[in-house]
């Protein structure tokens, strides 16, 4: 059995390698289209619709109100579930930053199991090269896991989710795809992680002046995106208690929530894209910021949306995501 099986993923390392499969850029590039698409519809053509699909697509304060559909509704969980998909980003991240700083700090090449594992998702052994330094991956893998943490913070201790809230499953599983998938192109086209490359020393003197200005604008995104989800947490809190009053959605105030209906959704653009710049070498991530830009993008406008139709008094002045203009 045990034979058999190690035959079974020769054959399919082999048919990777030899047709160039990523399946990361797969997997990605079906995101996108999959988000570009659907949304479209949403935007433009929501009332023409079949109301599976507008159930299905919508989730949270803008989530279907109309008559649902039976196979629709038992695909549906609770929207407090998304809790589960940052317990294992958390993990899964700090597993590889661990993986990379070890590494470097040995000057080795990493593991058998991993170079093996990234040949798999990352185009076969023969394709891979290395287009990230170990500093550059460094950056990137601490701010990516940064936010990991404080998002399993959040999701785990302080959001207030509604008991009522659901979400389609296909939004449940693609949480865990995406930081599977982002967590992995971190290490894939990085020296130390191809085969026949060593790691490069990381110093913080090595640091560029790019680095260190996107360290500064992620860190800086990363604190006000917290603080917008504390200003939506403060909505359902009694001031002086601190116990939940409510699980209604409510007008939100203050913080760039002036500018904004979906400031951190804006936010979780900036920080991606931090990323994706550093990494622009590597062509999986120009796709998963396009990914998570083209889905902020879209949940920001229909958010927006809900907004103006809910509040006769929604200031005028507010964007769905970008400062001024959308």
């Amino acid at each position: 059995m045990a034979l058999a099986n190690f035959g079974t993923m020769e054959f399919f390392e082999n048919l990777i390698d030899r047709h160039k499969i990523n399946l990361l850029q797969m997997i990605f590039g079906t995101f996108i289209a999959t988000i570009v698409f659907f949304g479209g519809l949403m935007t433009f053509l929501e009332k023409y619709l079949p109301n599976s699909i507008r159930q299905s697509f919508r989730y949270g304060k803008h989530s279907f109100k109309g008559e649902t559909d039976p196979l629709v509704a038992w695909l549906e969980v609770p929207k407090s579930w998304f809790k589960h998909f940052y317990i294992f980003a958390v993990v899964w991240s700090w597993l590889g930053f661990f993986l990379l700083v070890s590494t470097v700090r040995d000057q080795r090449e990493a593991p058998e199991y991993v170079l093996r594992f990234l040949d798999f998702m990352g185009g076969g052994r023969s394709h891979r090269k290395v287009e990230i330094d170990s500093t550059t991956a460094c950056v990137g893998a601490f701010m990516l896991t940064l936010q990991c943490t404080r998002r399993f913070y959040e999701t785990s201790f302080v959001q207030i989710f509604s008991s009522h809230s659901k979400i389609n499953l296909s939004h449940y599983v693609v949480g865990y795809v995406h930081y599977f998938g982002a967590i992995i192109a971190l290490l894939s086209n990085t020296s130390g992680f191809v085969r026949g490359t060593r790691p490069m020393e990381f110093a913080l003197d090595k640091l560029t002046g790019q680095q260190i200005l996107y360290l500064v604008v992620f860190t800086a995104a990363w604190q006000q995106q917290y603080a917008s989800n504390i200003i939506l947490v403060n909505l359902r809190k009694d001031p002086r208690t601190g116990s939940v009053k409510t699980e209604k959605h409510l007008l939100p105030k203050g913080g760039l929530f002036q500018l904004l209906s979906s400031p951190h959704m804006f936010l979780e653009v900036v920080m991606y894209f931090c990323i994706a710049d550093l990494y622009m070498p590597v062509r999986i991530w120009r796709l998963i910021f396009l990914w998570v830009a083209s889905n902020q993008t879209i949940n920001a406008l229909l958010t927006h949306k809900w907004y103006r139709e809910t509040f006769r008094d929604y200031p005028k002045n507010r964007r769905a995501i970008i400062p001024f203009l959308l």
